[in-house]
């Protein structure tokens, strides 16, 4: 078979008269426009054009962190036309409109715009203040509002969370003062269980409604979580769930209590990117840092905020890790991506075996790097 190797689009740039040939660089994209950009297309037409969306930026040589930010982007869009559905359908039945405020949050890689291929659904919802005599009217219509717009995510392809995380549920929809009060439960002591709730709400992203409403929750975390010592010592212990994946000689292994799917397989998802994730975040509760993306709190951790110097990495450390961050992603896209061409699924497994041996290098240096990172968090 005659294998046909497709150019570039940035080597069509100019035409042969030295003038910019802007109809050969968007030409890869044009098929995609015309197939979202239907009114009549439908949440699922739109979530099913995405795997094309990202191998046409992957024919655009684009680096996966910023592939990454865009399937996100277009993640958020399908949340707010799901949300918008719903409201539509509420209104038509009879619901009427929003009774208070609301604000309707992704949470966990969706808000900090870092999502690959395959997500579920992470989010959940602020409510304003209303009076408790009110509580089953309005309560009742944001419970329906989540139950809408999360079963159209699922319907389209975005499969409903198995932890629960959804603003369906009662524990991911409060009042913004029960949101408070509820952090000061979960930050009070050292349960593991409270701990991770918390955790799963440090990372979000307002996408509907009321903005203001997420920043008094921005508030409320920093007010509260950083002079909780207890919450602050477990999340840092919950470090220790979260081993790299290397063995104790420095070598790539995968985590005995992982089931891999062969013994060349690694985690790169749970042993590489979330030890990174977690430990960035536990530094940025710290130093009181509101960033939210993973680049962006590497970069801050090293920069001056707010006119005073954070040290908690030099520009070099902080340098390392993004370009560790990046190429993580890179590995994991690059796999997801492999495996749909197979039907494969696209999950957080990376197969060692696809590697070059520089790749294998790389890869364990920059293991090496979380894992240091990890063990500063660690120590405080």
């Amino acid at each position: 078979m005659r294998v046909v190797h497709q150019a570039s689009p940035w080597r069509s740039l100019f035409n042969e008269h030295g003038h910019l040939n802007t109809m050969a660089l968007d030409a890869p994209l044009q098929h995609l426009f015309s197939k979202t950009s239907s009114p009549q297309s439908s949440i699922a037409d739109a979530y099913a054009w995405q795997p094309s969306l990202v191998e046409t930026l992957a024919h655009y040589d684009l680096p996966a962190w910023r592939i990454s930010q865009i399937i996100s982007d277009h993640n958020a869009w399908l949340y707010r036309r799901a949300i918008a559905q719903s409201l539509e359908e509420m209104q038509a039945q009879g619901w009427g409109t929003p009774p208070v405020d609301y604000c309707v949050l992704m949470l966990g890689s969706a808000a900090r715009y870092e999502s690959l291929l395959g997500p579920d659904q992470d989010n959940a919802l602020i409510i304003d203040d209303y009076p408790d005599h009110r509580h089953v009217e309005i309560d009742g219509y944001f419970q329906a509002l989540g139950e809408r717009f999360t079963q159209h995510l699922d319907e389209a392809g975005i499969p409903l969370c198995r932890g629960h995380v959804m603003a369906r549920w009662p524990m991911w929809r409060k009042r913004i003062s029960e949101w408070q009060a509820q952090l000061e439960i979960w930050s009070a002591d050292r349960r593991v269980k409270r701990v991770q709730q918390t955790n799963i709400l440090l990372d979000f992203s307002p996408i509907a409604g009321n903005s203001g409403l997420a920043a008094q929750l921005g508030d409320s975390i920093a007010a509260i979580l950083p002079n909780a010592a207890l919450y602050m010592d477990e999340m840092a212990a919950l470090l220790n769930e979260l081993p790299v994946a290397l063995n104790r000689f420095g070598q790539l292994a995968s985590s005995p209590h992982l089931e891999a799917p062969h013994e060349q397989a690694i985690n790169l998802k749970l042993q590489g990117l979330l030890p990174l994730i977690s430990a960035a975040r536990l530094f940025c509760l710290r130093y009181g840092l509101r960033h939210i993306a993973t680049r962006e709190r590497l970069i801050a951790l090293s920069h001056t905020e707010d006119g005073h110097k954070v040290d908690a990495l030099t520009s070099a450390e902080s340098a390392l890790l993004i370009a560790a961050f990046e190429r993580l992603q890179h590995r994991l896209l690059d796999q997801q991506r492999y495996n749909r061409t197979r039907g494969q699924a696209a999950d957080g497994w990376v197969d060692l075996r696809r590697l070059r041996e520089d790749q294998r290098l790389l890869l364990k240096f920059d293991l090496q790097q979380i894992r240091s990172f990890v063990q500063r968090a660690k120590s405080g």
